[in-house]
């Protein structure tokens, strides 16, 4: 046999070295996936293995202070399909359309798509998905859910929002503490073959974590009370619609924030005007989410607007502040004041206020002293004053959207645009700046943060976080701020505030009517601030109508609506009435106890409330009263109306 030639020699070697090598990476390779990749490798097998259908977390309660639910979850179910495990898809189809109330055509459209699992419908109540599971038909599969849930309807609508149908927060507080609400969801596994037909019944549960309930400053009563009296305005002023925010001036917390016209929480993409409905099917996809836009909108905290004369009560603290103006200073109005080249009228115009101090100048409203003041600060002070109320920012509200005031550059403001901005016109802030900054003026100059969020806690009412924003910078002196408080209270006492004037109770406030772009276009915003008790403020509300028709000055349009507000939430917060003695024979002051009205007829209820000379409102065409408010045992003024809801 003849020896192998060197070059089969060399061949064989390249082979075996060839080979080895193979090997040596071979070996590698499973070292490397052995030691380093088995854990991901084994994860990865385990989810081709399974399948998995996610359980929906229990998403945390929205609460007013007291413990109320404003926004709550209820239980309900997912049905879906497994396709590989279904055995007759017409009579699965027809089964689930019949008992779930769907078009058959659509549901056999998702039973028979070959996918691992499809939804059929969500938020299935438990009776129904009761039914389905005692069919027990191959490859229908029930999950347990959950439903937002809003039982009040449209309370504080703006404010509150809503979840989309995986029940994430679209807008409002739902949107801002998502992330603390929403919780973690659960899932079911259970193993399946190649094909992805189930393994036996075992099934893993991976339970879910519950979201934290979230404790507001919203009351539950003063946010009836307020959504109440801005309904009945603006319906009474046929306006454009109308706000009231009612807060703490202490410390921000914000007990109420009523917007009208407002929406059904549980509705939220069913449109609210009536003529716009009748043509909704006909809008583009554009139009409509331009108008729900519209509706959802928190116009007081993401519109701005001019303040008119409650902006005042910024130039007055400037004026107090600086030391160009005291209560005692003198001024005169003789119907305007000239300011660079232009005359700017007062409001009075042609008639003047004559001799005036300051106090009266405040009480009268006068736009003259006003535009005296702002000169004597001088256009860069003023301006300075603008940075120190937290203008040029935003407030640090806890709802997302919030939009700042609107104003001239520190080098654009000339005589003109100062003369203008004392008296609120010429820039524009949201209605939550002018709360806050008239917070600050009667507070003890400090710029608190106007919030909603107070507190999160599990099911089990155990705090998870409390919220802390602070007391403030500190703007003003209690020098300033005390004597601001003395002039305001004044304002209502015996100026152009008095129509908010309560028997017993001491109010201040300042009134606005403020003339909308264009100019001379007919088109106007009254609005009024106030505060009580005046000696130790607790309560800061604005109340603002827009586009009043008819009347539309600030004292005549919002000051009564601010008079039955505060006739209302003043004793029920706990501000009690010290009348003097000429006002202790005064008709308005008595009071009436509300009665137990619900379970009542119609009629009964009516007979009782005429017994105690009780004003009321029925809402419904029902025959029984089924709900009342105020509550039984509340004590409102007889000049106040009790809402009956009937069915």
């Amino acid at each position: 046999m003849d020896k192998p030639t060197m070059l089969v020699k060399r061949k064989l070697l390249f082979c075996l070295v060839l080979v080895l090598f193979m090997c040596i990476v071979v070996t590698a390779r499973l070292f490397y996936i052995q030691c380093f990749c088995a854990e991901e490798l084994q994860l990865k097998a385990y989810e081709q293995q399974t399948r998995d259908r996610l359980i929906s977390a229990d998403r945390g309660r929205i609460l007013d202070r007291n413990g109320s639910g404003i926004a709550v979850t209820r239980s309900v179910n997912t049905v879906s399909v497994i396709h590989s495990q279904i055995e007759d898809e017409q009579k699965t189809a027809r089964f689930l359309s019949e008992v779930l109330e769907m078009d058959y055509d659509t549901v056999f459209e998702k039973v028979s798509k070959k996918v691992a699992l499809e939804r059929i419908k969500t938020k299935v109540d438990t009776e129904t998905a009761d039914i389905i599971r005692k069919a027990d038909l191959k490859g229908v599969v029930v999950d347990e859910d959950i439903e937002r849930v809003y039982p009040f309807s449209t309370l504080a609508a703006q404010v509150i929002g809503f979840v989309g149908r995986d029940n994430q927060g679209i807008i409002g507080l739902e949107a801002k503490y998502d992330h603390l609400l929403k919780g973690e969801q659960g899932k079911i596994l259970t193993r399946t073959d190649v094909r992805g037909i189930e393994l036996g019944d075992h099934q893993t549960r991976i339970a879910p974590v519950d979201g934290y309930d979230l404790v507001t400053s919203l009351d539950l009563t003063v946010q009836q009370y307020a959504e109440q009296t801005i309904k009945s305005a603006v319906e009474g002023k046929d306006a454009k619609s109308g706000t009231i925010i009612v807060m703490n001036p202490q410390n921000g917390e914000i007990y109420a924030m009523a917007i009208y016209p407002d929406f059904d929480l549980n509705e939220p993409f069913t449109i609210n005007d009536e003529e716009l409905a009748l043509i909704w099917d006909e809008l583009s996809a554009e139009e409509r989410n331009n108008y729900l836009n519209r509706m959802w909108r928190n116009t007081a905290i993401n519109d701005t607007y001019e303040p008119g004369s409650t902006f005042k009560i910024l130039t007055s603290a400037a004026g107090l502040e600086e030391g160009v103006v005291t209560p005692e200073s003198g001024f005169s109005c003789n119907g305007y004041h000239i300011a660079g080249d232009r005359m700017i009228k007062c409001w009075r115009y042609p008639r003047t206020h004559g001799s005036e101090n300051f106090a009266e100048g405040v009480r009268n409203s006068c736009n003259p002293v006003f535009m005296t003041i702002a000169e004597r600060l001088g256009s860069d002070k003023f301006y300075d004053y603008l940075i120190k109320f937290g203008l040029d920012k935003k407030t640090g509200i806890d709802i997302a959207g919030e939009a700042t005031a609107i104003m001239y550059d520190r080098d654009d403001i000339g005589p003109v645009e100062l003369a203008t901005m004392s008296f609120g016109q010429s820039i524009q802030i949201t209605p939550l700046q002018l709360l806050r900054l008239a917070s600050a003026a009667v507070n003890g100059g400090y710029l608190v943060t106007p919030h909603f969020g107070i507190r999160t806690q599990d099911k089990d009412g155990n705090i998870e976080e409390v919220f802390d924003y602070g007391k403030g910078e500190k703007i003003l002196s209690d020098e300033t701020s005390e004597t601001l408080k003395y002039i305001l209270e004044s304002v209502v006492a015996e100026g152009t505030g008095n129509k908010a004037y309560i028997p017993g109770m001491r109010i201040g406030g300042k009134t606005a009517t403020s003339e909308k772009l264009p100019r001379r276009g007919g088109k106007y915003i009254a609005s009024f601030m106030a505060f009580a008790p005046a000696e130790e403020p607790e309560v800061m509300a604005l109340v603002i109508i827009d586009e009043p028709k008819g009347t539309y000055y600030g004292g005549s349009v919002a000051g009564p609506v601010m008079k039955e507000l505060l006739s209302n939430i003043l004793p029920y917060i706990g501000i009690e009435s010290k009348l003097s003695e000429t006002e202790l024979v005064l008709d308005e002051v008595k009071t009436v106890t509300v009665p137990l009205l619900e379970g009542m007829t119609v009629a009964e209820a009516k007979n009782t409330l005429y017994k105690l000379g009780a004003g009321y409102d029925i809402k419904g065409d029902g025959k029984t009263v089924n709900y009342q408010f105020p509550p039984e045992g509340e004590t409102i003024n007889k000049s106040s109306k009790i809402i009956l809801y009937t069915s």
